[in-house]
């Protein structure tokens, strides 16, 4: 089975590819120098890749899940708080599935 981290590197150069800006959406735990906790990234559920399409300016975000990878809580909360919006936004398993939810949502 082929891993997440994977999967988004390929989904990442396809919507490159196919006239998108695209960012990896990074997340953790640091420690500052005295020793504090600073959570840094955006909020829980926050999908995994983050790009503008630049033929219409809109938002693509697309949580990247392998073929047993369900969405956790945080995750569906978030898809169902965007639901009503201009962005794009899907749970995508291969470059394939990128790709058609960016022609999917046809404006570019």
């Amino acid at each position: 089975m082929k891993s997440e981290h994977a999967i988004q590197s390929e989904i990442m150069l396809a919507l490159s590819a196919h006239g998108c800006i695209v960012a990896r959406t990074n997340v953790g735990t640091v420690r500052t120098a005295d020793g504090r906790l600073f959570n840094a990234g955006p909020p829980p559920g926050w999908p995994d890749v983050t790009a503008i399409r630049r033929s219409d300016g809109r938002a693509v975000l697309i949580e990247v899940k392998n073929e047993r990878g369900r969405l956790r809580p945080d995750q569906i909360r978030f898809a169902q708080a965007i639901a009503d919006t201009p962005i794009i936004y899907g749970v995508c398993r291969s470059a394939e599935d990128a790709i058609r939810l960016l022609e999917g949502n046809a404006d570019g």
